[in-house]
């Protein structure tokens, strides 16, 4: 591959990122948008890295925290999208073509598998912390943190939480606006 090619390709790449970004007003969690890019070209998560570092220090991508504990949301600026609307030329039809088509098809699936996770951190040989969560368009809308005394109980409790969220959250918030 000549060193032309290679070039031609990094600015495709920035092209169909700023061009997923820009799908994608309240931004994603970087996974979400590595698991996007790669469903349309395949590139691998170094070079997704690199380009994506690249855009970030070029401030046409920004990293949104809504706090310490949360993933870093990627979202699109305004110098990005205007840098996407001068070069969005560079990426081909069939491309863009492909990203339109796999895109709501990726996004349902990156949100599903986003929207419920917990965890569990080995505070000491005896006691975790575990995060349960549900998230919402970026979004946490319920969090819940709780310790348990062995790894084994940990453990049930994150795959209990992963299985069954939609039956524990409505029974939580039942449970939080009962008044008696």
């Amino acid at each position: 591959m000549s060193n032309s090619d290679n070039t031609a390709t990094l600015a495709e790449n920035k092209v169909l990122i700023l061009y997923l970004l820009d799908l994608l007003p309240s931004g994603i969690i970087e996974n979400g948008l590595y698991k996007i890019v790669t469903s349309v070209n395949g590139v691998n998560y170094f070079y997704f890295k690199q380009v994506l570092t690249d855009l970030i220090e070029t401030k046409l991508v920004g990293l949104i925290t809504k706090d310490e504990e949360s993933e870093k949301i990627v979202k699109i600026t305004s110098e990005g999208k205007n840098a996407l609307s001068l070069t969005k030329d560079v990426l081909p039809g069939i491309v863009k073509l492909k990203a339109d088509n796999l895109f709501k098809k990726e996004l349902s699936s990156i949100t599903n598998e986003t929207s419920v996770t917990a965890e569990f951190i080995p505070k000491n040989e005896n006691d975790y912390t575990i995060k349960c969560k549900i998230v919402e368009n970026n979004e946490t809308i319920f969090e819940v943190k709780t310790v348990a005394g062995s790894r084994d109980r940990a453990k049930r409790i994150v795959d209990n939480w992963n299985k069954n969220a939609a039956k524990i959250y409505p029974e939580i918030l039942d449970i939080l606006l009962k008044s008696e």
